[in-house]
């Protein structure tokens, strides 16, 4: 509930799968501010079916796809999620300059490749030079940047180099989800402490209970998402503790002892620590429940 905005993104390759979907979310009683469209995922079970990434390679069926929610859609901002192609070397997301006739209102670019996942760095001069290029093409398309946003001074410096109106947080909204407040009212890094830390742990499994139920089942399904966030969180590494500032989202966290025995849980890459943390919230795990993270943050 204390979300301003809100936006519900769908993923297809079929442009009769997505106007089906864009009149169900707008008509039937769902609560959003923008559809957003996902042409930019990489991985093997979206890719091989045609969807995300896999239709930077096929712009017509893209358009299609995009034509049928903007047509679709009565009300609702449209936004498309891309990559800059299948292969870095080969950047071709600058060739397709027909958004605008596909009713697209703004455009998230992702700086790396499908190729890339999320390995090596985001190119924001190769944003730069495509928001330009929208700019010239485009101009009631706003141009988004995406990509290794981590602090404050990546947020400054990427916007000011490329030129885009914003940019959109993903993987270090995961691993301190504080960061909003460094960019924002801060201004600065934040050096958190554990127990502020182990407040938002608090809240994520009240939410939890909130949502799915404080039966069996739904403890259960507050416990596994919490374990999947911790797959994130773990790598997040005190402000006072780094040897270099400012921090990068791909480094890897050296074995650390924290400032207090807390921090230093929070820190651990072990699935039974992470178990350990949900049963401060929770309650003792079952004996037969397992988990593994559903994929990797740096895969």
């Amino acid at each position: 509930p204390s979300e301003t905005l809100f936006g519900i993104q769908i993923a297809s390759c079929r442009p009769g799968e997505v106007a089906r979907c864009c009149e169900l979310l707008e008509t039937q009683g769902v609560s959003c501010d923008f559809i957003d469209f996902n042409s930019a995922c990489p991985i093997d079970p979206i890719t091989s079916i045609g969807c995300g990434a896999a239709l930077l390679e096929k712009p017509t069926r893209l358009g299609n796809c995009l034509l049928a929610a903007s047509k679709t859609l009565k009300a609702l901002p449209l936004t498309l999620k891309i990559r800059v192609g299948r292969d870095e070397k080969d950047p071709t997301v600058h060739r397709i300059p027909r958004l605008q006739e596909w009713g697209v209102d703004a455009v998230v670019l992702h700086g790396r490749s499908r190729n890339q996942r999320y390995t090596k760095r985001s190119d924001w001069n190769y944003i730069g030079t495509c928001r330009k290029l929208l700019a010239e093409t485009c101009p009631d398309v706003t141009m988004i940047g995406n990509g290794d946003i981590f602090c404050p001074e990546d947020y400054e410096s990427n916007l000011t180099s490329s030129g885009v109106s914003t940019a959109t947080i993903a993987r270090a909204a995961l691993i301190k989800p504080w960061i909003f407040s460094e960019i924002g009212k801060r201004g600065a890094l934040w050096d958190i402490s554990s127990s502020e830390r182990l407040e938002m742990l608090r809240d994520f499994s009240r939410f939890g209970l909130e949502h799915w139920g404080s039966d069996t089942q739904g403890v259960e399904t507050t416990r596994r998402f919490m374990c999947e966030w911790q797959s994130y969180l773990w790598r997040y590494i005190p402000v006072a503790l780094l040897e270099v500032l400012p921090p990068h989202v791909a480094d890897r966290p050296p074995a650390y002892r924290g400032r207090d025995d807390l921090e230093t849980l929070f820190a651990s890459d072990l699935v039974s620590d992470w178990v350990k943390i949900t049963e401060m919230f929770l309650g003792p795990a079952p004996p037969a429940f397992k988990f593994v993270p559903k994929h990797k943050s740096n895969t």
